[in-house]
């Protein structure tokens, strides 16, 4: 495997793996300095949207990925989502994704947020597998913690086999296939 490069990106992105796209890297609209997304050399720098589920302990539930109750938080649409301290909340990318047969993706939080103490997990993106990513954020600070939409959250780094997978996300039938919206944890 290995990683690829910013004309390898363009190339796949001409072939519908990232919509929208953004070639190079946008750093500001008008006078507006923006967290940057896009194209960067190894890799591509993915938005937020401005749909987020903020978790809440209001209702005292317990977080379980085998029956989530979705009382456990509030939808919140916004361009900016304030996360409480020491809490999380899901988003998605702005961007939809649909990974070719010969690659995996990573997924990295941006040095912006993570020197903030915010951190953005995100699972593997396996061979053959499409939508809108679901982005978890996690603020381990103790105070309130922004999070912006529209601007860049994490990177994307693309690996390429020699060779294609066996079986794919797709083949499998992968619960979170074509998934849009923030997707909730699915038994």
């Amino acid at each position: 495997m290995s990683i690829k490069s910013d004309k390898w990106i363009r190339r796949m992105a001409d072939q519908g793996m990232i919509e929208p796209y953004e070639a190079g890297q946008v750093r500001a609209e008008g006078d507006r300095r923006l967290i940057s997304y896009g194209t960067s050399s190894y890799g591509y720098d993915v938005r937020c949207s401005n749909e987020f589920k903020v978790f809440t302990n209001i209702n005292s539930a317990t977080v379980d990925p085998k029956a989530f109750d979705e009382d456990s938080f509030v939808n919140v649409t916004s361009d900016v989502c304030v996360i409480p301290p020491n809490s999380f909340a899901l988003a998605r990318t702005v961007e939809y994704f649909r990974i070719p047969r010969n690659v995996l993706t990573i997924c990295l939080g941006k040095s912006t947020y993570a020197r903030c103490g915010i951190i953005v997990n995100v699972t593997p993106l396996e061979p053959e597998w499409e939508g809108h990513v679901t982005l978890e954020f996690s603020n381990t600070t103790t105070l309130p913690a922004k999070i912006y939409a529209n601007e860049g959250v994490a990177q994307m780094l693309f690996f390429e086999s020699d060779e294609v997978c066996d079986v794919s996300y797709k083949d499998r039938g992968g619960k979170y296939q074509g998934q849009t919206g923030v997707t909730l944890p699915k038994a």
